[in-house]
């Protein structure tokens, strides 16, 4: 007599929410901005039954010979808004492929040392840099009134690509926010302990704001000079060390504080 088979392993509660519902795994440590990105998920959620729609009304349209040029476009302005949208969320939820084979078995601390640093030194920063490219992207569409290279397209292409920084910025507070909750596992969370667990951010966000600043001060003060020439000026030389200064003056505040509070 053959033995019996061994009852399957029963999932947990995580295991399933993770599967049908992942912004519910994990609810009671999410924060202010891990549910503001989930709640724009949950509706931007609903562009894809749209996006559905959208396709096959063109299909039948177009095997009927009305072709509609201006669907091809929606499709496209729809499933590229939804998926950059979707990236935050996954942030948020963790519900990003992951491909390996020791994180799930390390210990809490461990994963949440490992989550700092990759949120923190590498993806932060690669959020940022595609924020402020995304920025000027969106202002030089506006400017030039781009519109779909059919006639009959959607000739509001600036509109769509207006949105890129405002989705990205998301991206960035979905990090932070995931960032914020793997922070407090391995240590307090201070003004000082964040500096360290984003420096690379922190130091890119200092720059820019020192560059943005330069770019107008000089842009006011010079009525003669060329928008192009604007940062070949020498001031822009001393932009990141000002900005390397203001991170480390930022975090010296910042651990005097934490420390006068806790010696009081």
């Amino acid at each position: 007599m053959s033995p019996k088979p061994a009852p399957l392993e029963e999932l947990t509660v995580d295991a399933v929410l993770a599967i049908s519902d992942p912004s519910e795994v994990d609810r009671d440590q999410h924060g202010p901005l891990d549910r503001l990105m989930i709640n724009v998920g949950n509706v931007v959620a609903w562009a894809f039954p749209l996006l559905m729609f959208a396709i096959v009304a063109q299909v039948f349209l177009r095997g009927n010979g009305f072709n509609q040029a201006w669907l091809d476009d929606a499709q496209w302005w729809i499933y590229g808004f939804a998926m950059l949208t979707a990236f935050g969320y996954a942030i948020t939820t963790s519900s990003h492929v992951r491909v390996d084979i020791f994180h799930e078995h390390y210990t809490p601390e461990k994963k949440a040392r490992i989550e700092v640093f990759a949120l923190g030194w590498l993806l932060l920063p690669f959020l940022g840099l595609m924020t402020d490219t995304m920025f000027h992207y969106a202002v030089s569409s506006v400017v030039a009134g781009e519109g779909s290279d059919s006639p009959n397209g959607l000739h509001g292409l600036y509109i769509l690509k207006s949105t890129l920084p405002v989705l990205f910025v998301l991206s960035c507070l979905a990090a932070y926010g995931v960032l914020l909750r793997n922070l407090r596992v391995v240590s307090p969370v201070r003004l000082h302990t964040i500096i360290i667990a984003m420096l690379p951010m922190a130091i890119f966000m200092a720059w820019r704001a020192v560059v943005y600043v330069m770019y107008w001060f000089v842009y006011l003060t010079n009525s003669d000079i060329k928008a192009r020439r604007i940062m070949r000026e020498p001031i822009f030389d001393y932009a990141l060390m000002i900005a390397a200064a203001l991170v480390a003056a930022l975090f010296v505040y910042g651990y005097l504080r934490n420390r006068s509070q806790v010696e009081g």
